[in-house]
């Protein structure tokens, strides 16, 4: 007998159970770095309970499973109360039973959303938007690499073996046949996202070796955060299927690009749905420029979200395909900041800052609660940048812990995301720092072991 609560749920949800009996329900959260948070319970537990609870730890706790020191004082882990959200529900397909996977809210014991949950923090920018009659779309750029089995950290990322028998080749992009040399975990994502209800707006290979990117659909920023939430673990499950990993790290491989999550943002009224960066003769209005302006002004401080490791800052290097600046400029991929050839309901700025690495929670947060600044402030951009934007001058921080001074000191960033969270991801990130700080990298024991 199928679950009275499966009504509730997405068709391919519906479809996925249909006729079969549902073994499981994994409840999930997204942590401070993405990671899925949560326990599994048998369908026939989860039928009978309305609310679930995990202690607010969660939050605190760092990459490495050590945890921050909790901003607000006491140590005490009071439970949340995590209420399933079933417009989330998807199928776990790659699992031996039938089982579902469902996000769910978090809210304090009051009822209240918890500020530091990443899931609420892009909800509350989202509803600054809407408190001013307006609706963000977000379409989002996945880029990873599959790489070969490392099972020893002090040894370096190695390219897939393909089917030829010979390695992943760089400076392959958009080949079809490098695409094929993995087809198969190409295909497992494809049956994965279907079986999941996710619509893949394409696949290409990428400049890297082994180096893939998948664009998703533009749509509702927490919808699309979920996705993206989503197919991490999926495509994580597929390479595994072929005796190869994925990594969704910012520079995996020395040498090669790194991998980014492009973010496409455009705003539409509540009211009549048409996009607010074009007039009605389809020109720029000056809502366009703002957001432009916002984003220059304020991504600095919001790079410690967009970029939160030690090892995002080695992907902001020349010539290596990634924006070291925050000039914009139309068709133009050497600036951080790009407006695509579109039509005008379609008019849109492409954030090319963010690195795959990130909380897509936060990270899609980060970017539109700039854009909402710059059309709070009602501020014009620089000149656009109509020649080489590599040329122009950094802007962006160099390092994680300068990031976070960045962040830290900034009151716009505060009032946006919240000051509570701030001081969390604050905590979390300077004690990863911190950790990364205390290990001996082989480049020092080459070159300073012997020779200072």
């Amino acid at each position: 007998m199928r679950p009275h609560w499966i009504e509730e749920t997405p068709q391919a949800a519906q479809e996925y159970v249909a006729g079969r009996r549902l073994d499981e329900v994994e409840c999930i959260v997204a942590d401070i770095a993405g990671v899925a948070r949560g326990k599994a319970m048998p369908a026939s537990k989860f039928a009978h309970q309305e609310r679930f609870y995990l202690p607010n730890s969660i939050f605190l706790q760092t990459i490495t499973g050590d945890w921050a020191d909790n901003p607000s004082g006491a140590f005490t882990e009071p439970d949340m109360i995590l209420t399933p959200d079933f417009s989330t529900a998807t199928a776990a397909p790659w699992t031996a039973d039938v089982t579902l996977q469902v996000i769910h809210d978090v809210s304090d014991q009051s009822g209240n959303p918890v500020p530091i949950a990443p899931r609420n923090v892009l909800k509350r920018v989202v509803d600054l938007y809407r408190q001013r009659g307006w609706r963000p779309i977000v379409a989002p750029e996945m880029e990873f690499f599959l790489v070969a089995r490392n099972i020893d950290p002090n040894q370096p990322i190695m390219p897939p073996m393909g089917r030829t028998g010979r390695r992943a080749a760089a400076k392959q992009a958009y080949s079809m046949s490098a695409v094929d040399e993995y087809g198969k975990v190409i295909d497992d994502i494809y049956d994965f996202a279907e079986a999941q209800g996710f619509e893949i707006d394409g696949i290409l290979q990428e400049g890297g070796a082994g180096q893939v990117e998948i664009n998703l659909n533009h749509g509702d920023p927490v919808a699309l955060a979920d996705q993206i939430f989503y197919f991490k673990r999926l495509i994580r499950e597929a390479a595994l299927r072929h005796d190869c990993f994925a990594t969704f790290m910012a520079k995996p491989i020395e040498g090669e690009p790194g991998s980014a999550m492009h973010i496409h943002h455009s705003v539409v009224g509540i009211g009549d749905g048409r996009n607010i960066f074009s007039d009605e003769q389809g020109r720029e209005t000056p809502a366009f420029m703002h957001f432009i302006a916002g984003m220059q002004k304020h991504l600095p401080a919001a790079v410690a979200l967009l970029a939160p490791y030690v090892n995002s800052y080695r992907r902001y290097v020349p010539d290596f395909a990634a924006p070291i600046n925050l000039e914009w400029g139309r068709d133009n991929r050497t600036t951080g900041l790009r407006v695509p050839i579109s039509k005008p309901e379609s008019r849109r700025v492409e954030n090319r800052l963010a690195g795959m690495d990130c909380n897509p929670y936060l990270g899609l947060a980060a970017s539109l609660a700039c854009g909402y600044l710059g059309l709070a402030e009602a501020e014009a951009p620089r000149a656009e940048c109509l020649g080489d934007a590599y040329m122009s001058e950094d802007e962006l921080p160099y390092n994680l812990g300068d990031a976070l001074d960045l962040m830290d000191e900034s009151a716009p960033m505060r009032e946006v995301l919240g000051a509570e969270f701030i001081d969390v991801y604050q905590a979390v990130k300077r004690n990863e720092y911190k950790e990364f700080l205390q290990v001996i990298s082989p480049w020092e024991r080459e070159h300073l072991l012997l020779n200072v």
